[in-house]
């Protein structure tokens, strides 16, 4: 099989590509990445020469976009922009890339008759007091970032009850783990802790997340996309609920600093308080989740102790000004 892997030099995407090439010794994988500043080629380094290659472009690219998909078998769209507080400050850019850069990819997909799976979120069904949302539960997004990945998904949807595309949705929970952006939890956390910066914890701390390793994420990807029922919508979520501020103890825990680090800061608006996916439907493809959430924090902050190289230039430029913007307070070098 030759995939075309759109967003795959940013966090999920990459170590998708990883995961998919190591499980499939006979595959190739065509990356198109713009390159934000959350996708990084180091993210792919390592890998087969001859079975990889890269295209640095925007998915809204028409002419690009047919082109690179000429001779692939599938699409797997991580590409989007992706966290919510940069969606508070820019909603633009999410609408542009997560609801018309999706349908470019399905208009090419379509076009050329193959396969095309949407990497989606949980946070489009909104914030649910208890219980786990499934698939059919009703989309009630609240941020702009969410309703974005929401508009991206009513058109997968409507390509495939319109024009019998073969595409299809998996959405996920939070997935953490090596080579995530430090303006995500558990990344600026430890690195935070790792240069005894203070640690910003939004309102109380008390938000829920359903925490999904992402090397489980991979694993699920291949499952739906192989098994997977077009026009269907899969979740994937991850073994261990916990609240931010109790994975903010965790890590302090694991770095060896105390919580005298925990500065609490405004919270941001229209918070969700709580997330929570069923992953039943997905299991029937024989997919379950591997790694607890204990296992996978540890392995995710020794990742981050072990690799500087990665991370120090990130701690720098554009992401330093977007931190001292949003939290009001300076890292230090």
């Amino acid at each position: 099989m030759k995939l075309l892997v759109t967003g795959g030099a940013g966090f999920i995407g990459s170590n998708y590509v990883h995961h998919h090439l190591e499980q499939n010794p006979d595959d190739e994988i065509v990356v198109l990445d713009k390159l934000t500043y959350a996708g990084r080629l180091e993210n792919l380094a390592g890998l087969p020469s001859d079975r990889l290659s890269f295209v640095e472009a925007d998915i809204c690219d028409r002419d690009t976009a047919r082109r690179t998909i000429e001779g692939c078998d599938a699409i797997v769209n991580f590409a989007a922009e992706s966290h919510v507080d940069r969606s508070i400050e820019a909603p633009g850019e999410f609408i542009t890339t997560d609801v018309f850069g999706t349908f470019v990819l399905l208009e090419a997909a379509r076009d050329a008759g193959i396969r095309h799976l949407q990497i989606s979120t949980d946070e489009v069904y909104g914030s649910i007091d208890e219980g786990s949302f499934t698939e059919t539960s009703p989309i009630d997004p609240s941020s702009p970032y969410s309703a974005s990945k929401a508009g991206g998904d009513m058109i997968v949807s409507a390509f495939n009850h319109t024009y019998g595309a073969d595409s299809l949705i998996v959405r996920a929970s939070n997935n953490y783990g090596p080579q995530q952006h430090p303006e995500k939890l558990i990344p600026l956390v430890i690195l935070n802790a790792l240069h005894d910066d203070p640690i910003p914890v939004y309102g109380n701390g008390l938000q829920v997340r359903n925490w999904l390793f992402v090397r489980d994420f991979n694993s699920a990807i291949d499952a739906v996309l192989a098994g997977g029922e077009a026009g269907q919508v899969y979740n994937v979520g991850g073994p261990d609920e916990m609240s931010n501020l109790d994975v903010v103890k965790i890590i302090l825990e694991l770095t060896g600093r105390d919580e005298s680090l925990i500065t609490y800061v405004e919270d941001r608006l229209g918070h969700d308080l709580r997330y929570s996916l069923s992953s039943a439907k997905t299991e029937t493809l024989g997919w379950k989740a591997a790694v607890g959430f204990a296992d996978g924090i540890e392995r995710t902050v020794a990742w981050y102790r072990d690799n500087p190289e990665w991370w120090s230039a990130l701690r720098s430029g554009e992401y330093r000004e977007y931190y001292q913007r949003q939290y009001g307070v300076e890292l230090t070098d």
